[in-house]
């Protein structure tokens, strides 16, 4: 089950006593995300985190369906704060578009990928969950869905995050699932090479 909690990274923008941490800005823009209607699901570091156990991150994601650009109130609720890049652009290692937002002062980014017509991508979207994380109402991939594009990925980090879910929710994951969308990626061996290091309970 996804856990109500993330590592902190606490460097950051002082704002009077308190510090800007990357909770408080992925909170900026689900709240925003919320107001403006958008579906929209939170991946990356903050989904592996809610069913593993957490690491730190200096950034947070998100997928999008959305044609175009966001609705005013998005931007009211965002804030002044954010540096929001004016345009999408194309991003390669995922093969869709990209909106990149910075929090003044501080190193973390928010990275708003819109939704491809990827098959997974789509079924990855469709499956995803209502969850309450950071105290907010919001939505992440299931872990199967988590496995499965970091496998797909399979970046220096994906490696300990994949083992990270499958140790932490073993017992728990729909392996047919996982195992179906790997033999069509091509990449079953992999994901098996991964779990045979996993040590045995």
């Amino acid at each position: 089950m996804p856990a109500d909690s993330a590592r902190t990274n606490r460097a950051g923008k002082e704002n009077g006593d308190a510090v800007i941490t990357i909770d408080d800005v992925t909170l900026r823009v689900i709240d925003a995300l919320n107001a403006s209607g958008v579906d929209y699901m939170l991946v990356g570091s903050f989904s592996t985190n809610a069913y593993g156990i957490p690491r730190s991150t200096k950034d947070a994601d998100f997928v999008l369906r959305l044609q175009g650009d966001f609705a005013p109130v998005f931007y009211e609720k965002l804030g002044n704060d954010f540096e929001v890049d004016p345009q999408p652009r194309f991003e390669t290692n995922t093969g869709t578009f990209k909106q990149e937002m910075r929090f003044a002062g501080t190193p973390f980014t928010v990275e708003l990928f819109r939704l491809s017509s990827d098959p997974f991508d789509q079924e990855r979207f469709r499956r995803r969950v209502p969850v309450k994380l950071l105290g907010r109402d919001t939505f992440i991939p299931t872990a199967e869905d988590v496995v499965i594009m970091k496998v797909r990925w399979l970046r220096e980090k994906d490696r300990p995050d994949i083992k990270n879910v499958l140790t932490v929710q073993r017992g728990q994951l729909d392996s047919p699932y996982i195992e179906k969308w790997c033999r069509l990626h091509g990449t079953l061996a992999k994901l098996d090479e991964i779990r045979r290091s996993i040590p045995e309970i």
